[in-house]
């Protein structure tokens, strides 16, 4: 069992900035590929992105791509998401989860989800 607690969410105003952190217990965190999802009201969940178990590499959808960076600290069984110039559009509940597979885009490649994080940019 993997239990994972995301951190960092909040209000900011368009432009801003934010860092999600997603704090890891329960496994070998080192050895799984993880990843970042978001859900806005009404909608499906979305890939945002995914570092493999590394960290050496890492992909991107193409909404967020050059404004978030993904990053883990293996040393510290954490992963962040930094997400600069938000966008009213990014306003969602942001979740990380343990990949089966090294960066994989939809959500039942992932085996382990935390409770997500609450994130709203206002215009």
């Amino acid at each position: 069992q993997v239990r994972l607690v995301e951190s960092g969410g909040g209000l900011v105003q368009a432009g801003g900035s934010l860092r999600l952190s997603c704090a890891a217990s329960g496994r070998t965190f080192s050895s799984y590929p993880m990843g970042w999802f978001r859900q806005a009201p009404g909608k499906e969940r979305e890939f945002v992105s995914a570092i493999n178990s590394s960290g050496g590499r890492t992909y991107y959808a193409d909404s967020v791509k050059g404004r978030f960076t993904i990053s883990r600290d293996n040393a510290k069984d954490t992963m962040y998401l930094q997400m600069n110039s938000l966008k009213p559009e990014d306003t969602a509940v942001y979740y990380c989860a343990v990949g089966r597979v090294y960066l994989a885009i939809t959500p039942n490649e992932y085996e382990y989800w935390g409770q997500g994080t609450q994130v709203t940019v206002s215009a």
